[in-house]
């Protein structure tokens, strides 16, 4: 008895009938491969085999590896400071990523638009510009407040300090005028106080006593005293 049975599988016998069951799947490496689950419905056949994907059991193929889709967010599809996340990793979720920006802006199957000017709510208060240089969202917290009596005075992420009219406080003594040319910072102490005869002083109240009497020659004339009992 030397005839042979061969399988179809490829399994065969000498002067006997093959056993033709061959489980497929039991091959090492498996067929499938990483991910894939594999069953052999019918071990006299070969390459009949099934992959299903363990990420989504509805996809298979039937004699070679399913096509189970991968983490869309590993080509990098979302923009810079953007957060990507791909929830289910399936060829039947494609384009379920999200890109979402550090302002909370989110955006699913393309990357967000994070852009947004800081000055829109008015962080630096009455007299004061601002201006947002960079809008992006990994750009946060870099507005900048100038004040509008001195431009030269900033602050970045905050309102600046401007100062105010060094007159509200009164400096200047009783019947004096106040006048501050630069209301800001950088010009403390430049206040004027003006009396009613016109001396000046800047910075401080100013000496406005003067004895109408100490003239020369003396207003009253010769041989009459002179009083001035009010020298402001």
């Amino acid at each position: 008895n030397d005839y042979v049975c061969k399988c179809s599988n490829g399994q065969e016998a000498t002067g006997m009938a093959a056993d033709c069951s061959f489980d497929e799947c039991s091959a090492m490496p498996s067929p499938c491969g990483d991910g894939q689950s594999c069953t052999d419905p019918d071990m006299t056949k070969s390459d009949d085999f099934e992959c299903t994907c363990d990420s989504d059991m509805s996809i298979k193929k039937v004699g070679s590896p399913a096509t189970c889709g991968k983490d869309e967010c590993d080509s990098t599809p979302c923009g810079m400071g953007q957060t990507c996340n791909d929830p289910v990793k399936t060829v039947a979720s494609i384009g379920d990523f999200t890109c979402e920006c550090s302002n909370g802006v989110k955006t699913t199957g393309a990357s967000a638009t994070c852009e947004t000017d800081e000055c829109a709510s008015g962080p630096c208060g009455n007299g004061q510009t601002c201006t947002d240089p960079n809008m992006a969202a990994d750009k946060l917290h870099d507005f900048e407040c100038a004040c509008n009596n001195d431009m030269s005075i900033k602050k970045v992420d905050g309102p600046a300090t401007c100062d105010k009219d060094e007159c509200a406080s009164n400096p200047c003594g009783m019947g004096q005028t106040c006048a501050d040319p630069k209301q800001s910072v950088s010009s403390i102490g430049d206040f004027t106080c003006t009396c009613a005869n016109g001396v000046v002083a800047t910075g401080a109240a100013a000496m406005c006593e003067t004895d109408e009497c100490a003239a020369t020659p003396s207003p009253c004339g010769a041989d009459q005293t002179c009083t001035d009992p009010n020298k402001a």
